[in-house]
Parts: structure tokens; sequence; C-alpha cells
């Protein structure tokens, strides 16, 4: 059976020709029941492509920063207060954005781009602040952060194995990082060079026994066959 219209071949139990719509059969006419001879058309859900989405998001992140410059140009009659908007923008399109558009982003390569752009804003704060700060306690402590996170990063990604070693390793330099922050707090803020430890000494000591008893966990294969078994890890 072929449509009247535009001459496509139908199948028995076809009312309409799929193509152009014309009824192709007469309403007394009984039928024999087949199979289609072309599949139904589905128009599938179009999807936004992540570039779209990307793009999506720029526009939303550049049209604050554009607000917040205007407003402070014209009512502030100058740049005062905009940089601290606009650079927790930058930081936020640095670390969630920026690297979704790379196909497979290394972060290897964009945890220190993140904490350099971390440690520009910082000093940006500390100069409109008038501040003596960041040298002496946010720069030390940013730098310790900066290659406890990218040493973590960069084991977790190129190696499969001794994952243990290194949960225990970090909670160790976790602890390690209080005994510094507050050994930089005291020097800028106390005005005082004293070794004076208060807090710090109490998450050191945690962090140490957690990380030792990962490591020995870690050495001690009947140990953890045994604990993968106990808790299924």
């Amino acid at each position: 059976m072929y449509c009247v219209k535009c001459g496509v071949e139908l199948a028995d139990t076809e009312n309409k020709c799929p193509l152009c719509g014309t009824s192709v059969y007469h309403p007394d006419i009984a039928r024999e029941k087949a199979e289609p001879t072309y599949p139904a058309y589905v128009k599938g859900r179009e999807k936004m492509r992540p570039q779209g989405v990307l793009f999506i998001l720029t526009i939303l992140c550049l049209m604050p920063i554009a607000i917040t410059l205007f407003c402070d140009l014209y009512f502030g009659n100058g740049l005062t207060w905009a940089g601290y908007p606009i650079g927790g923008i930058i930081l936020f399109y640095s670390i969630f954005i920026l690297p979704s558009w790379f196909y497979r982003p290394n972060p290897v390569i964009f945890c220190p781009i993140s904490f350099g752009v971390l440690g520009v804003f910082l000093l940006y704060v500390n100069f409109q602040t008038e501040g003596d700060w960041f040298l002496t306690f946010a720069f030390p402590i940013l730098v310790f952060v900066a290659l406890l996170v990218c040493t973590v990063v960069t084991l977790l990604r190129y190696t499969r194995r001794g994952r243990l070693y290194i949960a225990g390793g970090t909670f160790i330099a976790v602890g390690v990082l209080c005994v510094v922050i507050e050994f930089f707090m005291n020097i800028t803020f106390l005005d005082r060079m004293i070794f004076d430890f208060f807090w710090s000494i109490i998450p050191l000591i945690a962090c140490f026994l957690a990380g030792m008893m990962l490591i020995i966990i870690a050495i001690a294969r009947p140990l953890r066959e045994s604990l993968k078994k106990r808790f299924f890890i």
C-alpha cells in the first residue's frame, strides 16, 4: 500500500502517512494487521551543551562584577569596596568554573592556580586594610596548605596503591598545620617569638595518633584484611 499523495510505501495497519499525514485507507475496507514499514519517529529531548552552561555561568559572574564596578565608581567616586566582592567572584570562578572549560581537567594543575588566586586576593585585602598580617601569617600558612593539598592531590591521582599511607600522612600534616598556625599567630598578632603553644598541641596529638593508626593498618596486612571483613571497607 502506498500513500496517494506522496507515494511513500505504507503498512496495512497505518491510518495516515507518516510523512504528509494524508489518510490512506477507506473506513469501510477491512485491513490486515501488520508491522509498520517505518519505525515511529520520537523526537528526543534536546540537551544543552556543557559549553553553553559554562557560557551562561560566565555571564552570571561577569554581571555582578560590572554592576559592582559601576556602583563603586558612580557612588563612591573611585574604587573603594568593589575589590572585595570582585575578588571573591574571581576566586569562586577559578575554583569551580574555570576547570570545567577543559576536557578532563587535571587537578594537579588547577590546585596551584586556585591557591595563587587566593594568595593574590588575600594580598589585596591586606593592602586595602593597611594591615601587616599577610607576610607574617597568611602567606606562610597559605604556602603550607597549598603544598599539603597539592601533594595529596598529586599522590591520589598518580598512585594506585598506598591510600592508607597517604591518609595517615595527611592526618599528621594537618596536626603539624595547627602548630604552624598558632606559631604564626603568636608572631603576627601577639608580637612574641617564643614557642608558646596552647591549643594546637591537642589537635596535633589527635591527628598524629589517627595518622599513625592508619599507617599501622597499612603495614599490617592481616589487620587490614580483618578490618575489611568486619567493616566492609
